[in-house]
């Protein structure tokens, strides 16, 4: 089987293209670094993603806060990942790196605030 892929390690954007037999790389060319070469065994057969998005805040100067996965998880859950942080508010303050929600479903990743959201004052 063969797949082509568009490495997202790096700014190159190598053209990949990797053939393998559903259960094991035969070959992965197009790399221009170590890194696509690694992208290229994960993507294939356990593809993950940084998920990155905002969530609503009560009470701040910010009626949003932007929020991220400090771990990538597999990509199949990502827009579940969504549907979950956009029923979510969080209430004022919020300091930059404060888990917003561990262990977003079941995945061992956490959502991180990845800005502050201090408490807005009359």
């Amino acid at each position: 089987m063969k797949e082509e892929l568009i490495c997202i390690q790096c700014p190159l954007g190598c053209h990949l293209s990797v053939e393998h037999d559903g259960r094991k790389i035969r070959v992965v060319t197009g790399h221009e670094c170590k890194r696509g070469l690694a992208y290229a065994e994960k993507e294939v057969f356990q593809p993950q993603r940084t998920v990155t998005t905002t969530v609503a805040v009560q009470g701040s100067y910010f009626p949003l806060l932007p929020v991220k996965t400090d771990a990538p998880l597999p990509k199949s859950l990502t827009q579940d990942v969504i549907n979950r942080l956009s029923a979510l508010v969080v209430e004022a303050p919020v300091g930059s790196g404060d888990i917003i929600l561990p262990d977003v479903l079941d995945t061992g990743s956490n959502i991180v605030a990845t800005r502050s959201a201090p408490k807005q004052t009359r």
